[in-house]
C-alpha cells in the first residue's frame, strides 16, 4: 500500500532555496533635453538675417525665392526630426558601448556619466534624405545641374560613411588623410566648370598674364581642397559644441554671401550657382543647430568624426560646385 509522503515545514525542507536578492544593473541617466533657447539665440543671429535679404531686402526672381523656401521648409521638418531622433539613436550607440567620458567636466559628477558618441549619423542621415527629395521639387531629367547636385550627394553620403568607420574601427590618422581623396573622387569626375585662375594683380607682372589655365593641376587643387575642408572640422574638435558651432557660424557666412551675391547679379548661371550653393548648405544649418542643441556645454552627446566629416565635405562640394572657390580657400579665385 502506497503511503504518502509527509509534508515537510519550510525551514525543514532541504530542497528549497531561499531566494537570491537580484542585482540591480543601474541605468545610464536620460538623456538632457535639447537647448532650445540657444536654438532661438543662434537662428536670430544666422538665419534670420538670411530670410530677410531673401524674402524683404533683394529682389530676388520669383521662382527662385519658392525654390529658396521649398528648401527651408524641408530644412526646417528636418530640424524637428533631428530633434526628435538623436535621443532614440543615442540609446542604440550606448548598448553597442560606443561612448565616451567628457574631460571637460573631470571631478564633477557629470564627469562619470557615459556620454553616447558618433550622433553625427543622425545628422548624415537627415540631410541626405531631405537633398535627395528636394530634387523632386527643383531639379528636372534635363537639368544641367543634376549631375553635379547627385555627385555632391554622393561625395557626402561616401564621407559620412568613411566618418561612421573611423569612429567603430579608430582608423589611424594617416588613413584618415587619404580617405577625403577617395570620397571625392564622384565630385572630381562630374566637375564640368574652367580650369582657370585669375592671377592676383601684383603678380601678372612676373607671370605676364592676368588669367591661367592650370588644366589637370586645378582639379588636383580641388582634392587637396576636399581634404582639407574634412580635416578642418575635425582640428579642434573635442570641446563641447565646437565642431557644431562652427559649422553653424560657416554655413550662415555661406548662405548670407551666396544670397547677396544673387541680389548682386545679373548673370543666370552666376545665379544658378550661388542657388545650389543655398540648397545644401540650409539643410546643413538647420540638422546642425538640432545637433548643436545637444553638444553644447554640458554636452548630451558626443559628434563623432561622422559629423566632422560629413560637414567639412558639404562645405567642399559647395566651394567647388557652386562655383566661388576663393571665399571657400582664400586663395584662388575662380574665373
Amino acid at each position: 500500500m502506497a503511503t504518502r509522503r509527509k509534508r515537510l515545514p519550510a525551514s525543514e525542507n532541504p530542497q528549497q532555496v531561499e531566494p537570491q536578492p537580484v542585482a540591480t544593473v543601474a541605468e545610464d541617466p536620460p538623456l538632457a533635453p535639447p537647448k532650445l533657447g540657444l536654438v532661438l539665440i543662434a537662428s536670430a543671429f544666422f538665419f534670420f538675417p538670411f530670410v530677410y535679404l531673401v524674402f524683404i531686402h533683394y529682389r530676388i526672381e520669383e521662382e527662385l525665392r519658392r525654390s529658396i523656401a521649398i528648401c527651408a521648409a524641408m530644412s526646417f521638418a528636418g530640424f524637428v526630426v533631428c530633434l526628435r531622433m538623436i535621443p532614440v539613436a543615442a540609446r542604440y550607440v550606448l548598448k553597442r558601448n560606443m561612448f565616451g567620458y567628457d574631460i571637460n567636466k573631470k571631478g564633477t559628477p557629470q564627469g562619470n556619466i557615459k556620454v553616447p558618441e558618433s550622433l553625427g549619423i543622425v545628422i548624415g542621415i537627415v540631410y541626405l534624405v531631405i537633398a535627395i527629395l528636394f530634387q523632386h521639387f527643383n531639379f528636372t531629367a534635363d537639368s544641367n545641374w543634376l549631375v553635379e547636385y547627385n555627385a555632391a550627394l554622393a561625395c557626402i553620403c561616401f564621407m559620412t560613411l568613411l566618418g561612421f568607420v573611423d569612429d567603430v574601427l579608430d582608423v589611424p590618422w594617416r588613413i584618415k588623410l587619404v580617405l577625403p581623396s577617395f570620397a571625392a573622387l564622384p565630385l572630381l569626375m562630374a566637375y564640368a566648370g574652367h580650369t582657370s585662375i585669375l592671377i592676383p594683380k601684383p603678380l601678372i607682372q612676373y607671370l605676364g598674364v592676368a588669367v591661367l589655365d592650370l588644366g589637370w593641376i586645378y582639379k588636383l587643387y580641388m582634392g587637396m581642397l576636399a581634404v582639407f575642408c574634412t580635416n578642418s572640422i575635425n582640428i579642434h574638435a573635442g570641446l563641447n559644441g565646437l565642431e557644431a558651432g562652427q559649422t553653424v557660424v560657416i554655413a550662415a557666412a555661406i548662405l548670407i554671401h551666396n544670397v547677396m551675391q544673387i541680389g548682386a547679379s545679373s548673370d543666370l548661371e552666376d545665379k544658378q550657382a550661388h542657388a545650389f550653393s543655398i540648397y545644401l548648405m540650409l539643410p546643413l544649418l538647420t540638422t546642425s543647430l538640432a545637433l548643436l542643441s545637444y553638444n553644447w556645454y554640458p554636452s548630451s552627446v558626443f559628434v563623432g568624426d561622422t559629423y566632422t566629416y560629413f560637414a567639412g565635405m558639404a562645405m567642399a562640394v559647395v566651394g567647388i560646385l557652386g562655383h566661388f572657390r576663393g571665399d571657400t580657400s582664400c586663395n584662388i579665385k575662380h574665373e
